[in-house]
């Protein structure tokens, strides 16, 4: 299947709004480094160097892209790197790229009787600069050096909201992504299990996730019997045994943009050793939990109250108090990104936000279970793109 392409004119599209949104923050512009922002902002996926690399977006004027000479080419490669978008400004070894990143504000130390007010100034009448959530410190030090007198604030302020908010495309590489992430999922849960340690079924994960398109598998959790207890589990050597649970995390990359699907799995062994009554009710207060607050994830609807949803299902089953994590996250370019499914997040829900939803429960040197999906708010209501079974599977192992 032909992956669909983020056409130049939307890179155009997002730069406008975000330079109309610039004013209402009280900012003269965004400076945006290495990462999801500036690969949202203009298709180009960075490296992550010591060489500054910066997009520097006015609220009124040309947007300009800083970049290593050497990493000229790279950038020109992007999809919304093209003259109609923005200007393309190269340094060589000797240049201060800081410096001329203020050039490009109004306020270089070469032209001093120009300066930016820490709220006002003669570039504008704003003098606040908004920089990326994750701008190395060295980065954002010598900014604040070449401006000293601008005011610093952080880009997400902008930007979270309309990352959070997907385009079809966008959509259709995040569905084809979980659908790449179910047929994994689904091959190494029906495949032999006993017997092999955590870590090498997490290397067997991460393969079968490039196998089927992943350009990059980000995690593999493995977790089996009291280690499914652990949200976070890092594989280990430790020996799938039957008569015990087993829980997969796993997610990458496809097409830039992010999987993440959870399943876990009662491994009966050749004896056919089934689940206890207390797990199988644990697991059954997870699946509701999973179910019910994804009938609950409609716009309109706060984040908070569908968190709340899966919160009161898991407490009327008497776990309440294992359920240790929100219920949910953004997913996009990055695997975890607004919108959060927690309490004492009142936003609401838009048509074109996408989240995962997933419940756990987990009992300290016990188990645990976690069922997770991708979901997607459309006009119709909440649609799953995870299509994995959610019902216990108890599988031979």
């Amino acid at each position: 299947m032909t992956r669909p392409a983020i056409p130049a004119e939307r890179y155009a599209e997002r730069l406008a709004r975000v330079q109309a949104l610039l004013p209402g923050h009280d900012a003269s512009a965004m400076l945006v480094g290495v990462g999801p922002d500036l690969l949202w902002l203009t298709g180009y996926n960075a490296q992550p160097l010591e060489r500054l690399t910066m997009l520097v977006l006015p609220a009124d004027g040309r947007p300009t892209l800083v970049v290593p000479r050497l990493e000229v080419a790279a950038a020109e490669a992007a999809a919304g790197v093209t003259p109609a978008n923005l200007d393309l400004l190269s340094w060589d070894e000797t240049d201060d790229p800081f410096e001329l990143v203020a050039d490009r504000l109004g306020a270089s130390k070469s032209r001093p009787e120009i300066q930016l007010g820490a709220l006002g100034g003669t570039w504008g009448r704003l003098g606040g600069l908004l920089v990326s959530d994750r701008l190395w410190a060295t980065f954002l030090l010598r900014l604040q050096a070449a401006v000293p007198d601008a005011a610093f604030g952080v880009a997400s302020a902008a930007l979270a909201a309309l990352r959070a908010v997907k385009d079809a495309e966008e959509i259709a590489l995040l569905r084809l992504a979980a659908q790449a992430a179910d047929r994994a999922v689904s091959a190494i849960a029906s495949g032999r299990l006993v017997g092999r340690s955590e870590a090498d079924i997490a290397a067997e994960v991460r393969q079968r996730l490039v196998d089927e398109g992943h350009e990059l598998a980000v995690f593999g959790i493995v977790a089996a019997g009291p280690n499914s207890a652990s949200p976070h589990h890092e594989p280990s050597d430790r020996v799938v045994a039957a008569g015990q649970p087993l829980l997969f995390d796993i997610g990458g990359m496809l097409g830039g943009y992010s999987s993440d699907i959870t399943r876990t799995v009662w491994v009966a062994g050749d004896e056919g050793s089934g689940p206890p009554d207390e797990y199988a009710r644990l697991y059954e207060a997870v699946r509701r939990a999973q179910s019910e607050a994804t009938a609950a994830a409609r716009a309109g609807v706060a984040c908070e109250a569908v968190d709340e949803v899966a919160r009161r299902v898991i407490g009327d089953a008497g776990f309440g108090p294992q359920f240790i994590h929100r219920t949910g996250h953004g997913i996009g370019l990055e695997v975890h990104e607004e919108p959060y499914l927690v309490a004492g997040n009142e936003a609401a829900l838009a048509i074109g936000n996408c989240f995962s939803v997933e419940p756990g429960v987990y009992i300290d040197g016990r188990y645990g279970a976690r069922i997770e999906d991708i979901v997607v708010c459309t006009s119709d209501g909440p649609e799953p793109l995870n299509q994995v079974p959610r019902e216990l599977l108890v599988v031979r192992g």
